[in-house]
């Protein structure tokens, strides 16, 4: 059964695993709402919907009319994500043994950056190491543009469309330019009926009609992820933002993981000092991978620019 990394960490097996897969869903709004299916072998092969059978009335001595749906094989390979943690003897020798698991968690703190990054902008065209985030796989009827030319003010009404085009809506995607934007519509009466909520770590979260706003924070190289600075897809402009609208629930957009020595999902193994250099080294590894199982599962509303929105 598919399930987040929160509820993960408590089956982990051991208090450090527990630990370092906790902070994974502590640093990326994304990794907390998102949940991971377990998969054998070295990828997940699927089939996902795109056109339903026909179906209708029919009179007296009639026959329905022959209609089948149409669906459309797809695969995700698993890709290697992880890292070697190193701490320096000297560190531990002056501050004391436990220094060291403040270190390594500043690390895992990397690591969940780095794949919410990926998350949104990953390309294996790119790198073929990662895996394809949201805004190289959303094409076609998932794309809409915000207005016209090179970008505008966050249209309310747009943002509405791209909610009503995904199917089964659970969560906004932004960045945090991007809330301040809605905040702001909402305090100048444009609408949006935005609420506050608590996550699982007793952070503040706000909703959209209803929807949690997952905000994306820095990445590992300590640049926004999302912050009007990319390139718009028909690549008119370079100062646009997009928000992206995801159902996480089953068989929509998950994550997908394999094992680790038998262990699903994140692994991590403490390799003590190294004799090649004085550190000690806890090594983590995740074979992982995102899914998207339907075609309307995720929407990107694209080409807002850095103003006031508008209804």
């Amino acid at each position: 059964m598919p399930m987040t990394l929160v509820e993960a960490a408590k089956l982990a097996p051991g208090v450090m695993n527990a630990t370092f897969i906790e902070e994974f869903p502590r640093s990326s709004a994304i990794l907390q709402a998102i949940r991971f299916k377990n998969i054998t072998g070295a990828g997940e092969f699927y089939n996902r919907e795109y056109d339903l059978p026909g179906v209708g009335f029919r009179g007296v001595n009639e026959g329905y009319q022959e209609s089948v749906g149409v669906i459309n094989p797809e695969s995700e390979a698993l890709k290697i994500f992880g890292g070697d943690l190193d701490v320096d003897r000297a560190i531990i020798d002056m501050q004391g043994p436990t220094v060291r698991s403040t270190h390594e968690l500043m690390k895992v703190k990397a690591l969940a950056l780095a794949w919410t990054s990926s998350f949104i902008k990953g390309s294996s065209q790119i790198d073929p190491r990662q895996f394809d985030g949201l805004q190289v796989r959303l094409t076609g009827s998932q794309l809409i543009q915000n207005g016209s030319g090179a970008g505008s003010a966050l249209s309310l009404r747009q943002l509405d469309a791209a909610i009503d085009q995904t199917y089964m809506p659970t969560h906004l995607i932004m960045g945090k330019a991007m809330r301040r934007i809605l905040t702001s519509a909402e305090r100048n009466l444009l609408g949006g009926y935005l609420v506050s909520d608590i996550d699982a770590f007793g952070n503040q979260i706000s909703r959209y009609n209803g929807l949690p706003i997952l905000v994306t924070e820095w990445d590992n190289y300590g640049n926004l992820i999302q912050n009007f600075t990319e390139t718009s897809p028909d690549g008119t402009a370079t100062n646009n933002d997009s928000i992206y609208v995801v159902s996480f629930m089953d068989d929509m957009v998950q994550g997908i993981q394999g094992a680790v020595d038998g262990v699903w999902g994140i692994s991590t193994r403490d390799l003590g000092e190294l004799q090649v250099q004085p550190v000690f080294r806890t090594r983590l590894d995740w074979y992982c991978a995102i899914a998207v199982y339907h075609g309307r599962a995720a929407t990107r509303l694209w080409g807002i620019t850095n103003t006031n929105a508008i209804a």
